[in-house]
């Protein structure tokens, strides 16, 4: 008998991320001599060694590695489950749309207006947070329907491209960058971003000790515009939120090389809800109206250009 219950595969992966037994059972709320128990169990019932055990340490074995990320996959699957079942059981169900505050093209409350005329629409609940959050949010049940940006890992989730929007920069308004009218990613080395990253080299990854945030902090927009106001850090927004929050301390400068934020819809495959569907459709077809194709492509102009909605 090989089958392993997801008792085991949490047992597991706590021993595995802590690599110590003792710190692991204080992790599960248990003592050690049934974690070694079931350890070895499971050692037993697979026939192979997950861990190598000395008196100084334990190392995860090559099979220890596979199925520690199997197990991860394995218990968010049946976390969501379990989250999806709740929802599917409530006495007034909702959709619960995940997203990045402000990261809407300027759309939602239009979308929102036009859903509710849907026969099959349900209340819509915002699931809010930070950048890159929205894709692990749908994934492990706590939203029905995510806004996110591309690219982005769509194994299991079906996907529609929603908008193309430049991005501008925001700069403060007494930068030395603000008085320049042409400005390549180049022109920004040194400085970062709200996350860390390098501002000339967007795609990095973030730089634990920025001074731009502290680890594991979320900025929310009053933040971030202050932090750029004192010249402490860049930001890189969609061209709708420099439009709807003009500020004297904020300039915005178009860069050139800069690529723009492409949003998309994304649902699990296995989701059958009409009322999912109906969003999708209604989003989609109000986006192909406020951001034609050919606007966004590189075949012409953007709408509004930097400095028509530069507040400084």
């Amino acid at each position: 008998m090989n089958d392993l219950e997801v008792r085991q595969l949490r047992y597991f992966v706590a021993v595995a991320e802590e690599l110590h037994f003792g710190k692991a059972a204080d992790r599960l709320g248990m003592a050690q001599p049934p974690l070694s128990r079931a350890i070895r169990d499971m050692e037993h019932r697979l026939g192979v060694p997950l861990l190598e055990r000395t008196t100084r340490r334990v190392a995860l074995t090559p099979a220890g590695e596979v199925l520690l990320r199997e197990a991860r996959t394995a218990l968010d699957a049946v976390a969501a489950a379990a989250r999806r079942t709740r929802q599917a059981g409530r006495a007034e169900p909702v959709v619960r749309l995940a997203l990045k505050a402000d990261y809407d093209g300027g759309l939602l409350p239009q979308i929102f207006a036009a859903y509710e005329n849907e026969p099959a629409a349900l209340p819509v609940e915002l699931v809010l947070g930070g950048r890159g959050e929205q894709e692990s949010t749908l994934r492990d049940g706590r939203a029905d329907l995510a806004l996110l940006a591309l690219p982005f890992n769509d194994q299991g989730l079906d996907v529609e491209p929603l908008l193309t929007e430049p991005r501008l920069l925001a700069v403060g308004a007494t930068d030395p960058l603000a008085a320049r009218t042409s400005l390549h990613l180049a022109d920004l080395a040194g400085r970062v971003l709200p996350d860390g990253r390098p501002a000339d080299r967007e795609d990095a990854a973030p730089e634990t000790r920025s001074p731009a945030r502290e680890p594991g902090a979320h900025l929310d927009l009053a933040q971030i515009f202050n932090l750029v106001e004192l010249g402490s850090i860049l930001w890189f927004p969609p061209a709708s939120i420099a439009r709807r929050h003009p500020r004297p301390g904020v300039a915005y400068r178009t860069v050139t090389d800069l690529s723009p934020l492409r949003l998309a819809l994304a649902w699990p495959q296995e989701s059958r809800s009409p009322a999912v569907a109906a969003f999708v459709r209604t989003a989609c077809s109000l986006a192909a109206a406020a951001y034609p194709a050919h606007e966004t492509d590189g075949t012409a102009p953007a709408r509004e250009s930097a400095t028509d909605i530069t507040a400084d």
